[in-house]
């Protein structure tokens, strides 16, 4: 880990020009708000506090966590924090709703987000649909009004989710909402039950997520912070998922004394495994990625879904600037 993170940090000074003033000048202060409580999921970021790559390019940042009564977009958007852990969807809404959230990187290529049924009682994601499955999930998720319009399922076969995995457990004939690293997790670890885990980003639904967010302030008055912490991001979870994370992990279970590295050990396999953070785009482009063609794509499937309304200017829900440029592509295992 040692010659990996000396490698990222000497890539972070090469390409941001200020990590030689960071020696000789005072950290500027940044505030990162994510969008839960601290886990695995957010390696990338801790990993960057923890090995020291947001110093080395000038950035004395601070990760506050989220969690259910904790709205740190609303504080971003008060200038109370510098950038928030978002996503893709919400970016576009911002731009409808004439908020000026920019998405500046995707650390996800894939939503994490996925459906369970029980072992083989379907072969296919869209078998649960011809299956006539009871589908168990929030009545808030959007990505449901895009499985009815790929897939033809129905409301007339969704049943509300509320955090209790008890009537799916009790349900064969079900699918239940949850996240990859979640629900799976904890339905294997108090039942034995491994459940069947469909990924609703592999059945073609292309969401980045968790990105990170800023103001179009910040982009316009702040760029060269915008930068390194961008950077600095990247290289994190280059290091996160294939250096010593261990330094990383013990602020995550800091953070969130309910977490545990069991867990944590999970939520890093689930995540290499399924190429939540590292595949498509960012096997040439760089972890991170983010690109027109793709934004243009689901922006158009969300119009068709419903989600979303035609003729809305959704490259203002996104910026390009610090990504695709191949940073970190040399520390990812042969």
């Amino acid at each position: 880990m040692t010659k990996r993170v000396t490698s990222a940090c000497a890539a972070s000074a090469i390409l941001f020009g200020l990590a030689t003033q960071a020696s000789s000048q005072e950290l500027t202060p940044v505030t990162f708000g994510t969008n839960w409580v601290a886990q695995a999921e957010h390696g990338g970021f801790y990993q960057s506090v923890a090995d020291g790559t947001y110093a080395e390019c000038g950035l004395d940042v601070t990760i506050l966590p989220g969690g259910p009564q904790v709205n740190n977009q609303a504080l971003m958007l008060a200038g109370r924090i510098d950038f928030y852990m978002g996503g893709h969807l919400d970016a576009y809404f911002a731009v409808a709703e004439g908020l000026p959230i920019v998405n500046v990187m995707a650390s996800f290529q894939k939503d994490p987000q996925v459906l369970m049924t029980h072992p083989g009682k379907v072969d296919s994601f869209a078998g649960m649909q011809e299956a006539d499955l009871t589908m168990i999930v929030q009545d808030a998720a959007t990505y449901y009004e895009w499985m009815k319009a790929a897939y033809a399922f129905t409301d007339e076969v969704r049943q509300p989710y509320t955090f209790n995995s008890a009537p799916f457990l009790a349900n064969e004939d079900s699918a239940q909402q949850g996240y990859l690293s979640s629900e799976p997790f904890a339905i294997l670890k108090e039942t034995g039950i491994e459940v069947d885990v469909w990924l609703i980003a592999d059945a073609g639904y292309d969401a980045y997520s968790t990105t990170i967010q800023t103001k179009q302030e910040m982009l316009d008055e702040q760029p060269e912070v915008v930068r390194c912490f961008v950077e600095s991001s990247i290289l994190g979870w280059y290091n996160y998922l294939y250096g010593d994370n261990s330094a990383a992990n013990e602020l995550i279970l800091s953070d969130n004394p309910d977490m545990t590295q069991d867990k944590i050990d999970f939520a890093i396999e689930a995540m290499i495994a399924n190429g939540i953070v590292d595949s498509g785009d960012t096997l040439d482009l760089g972890i991170g990625a983010m690109t027109a063609e793709r934004s243009e794509s689901f922006y158009n499937d969300m119009v068709e879904a419903g989600v979303l309304p035609a003729g809305l200017e959704f490259t203002k829900a996104y910026d390009l600037t610090y990504i695709n440029q191949g940073l970190g592509l040399e520390l990812r295992p042969e």
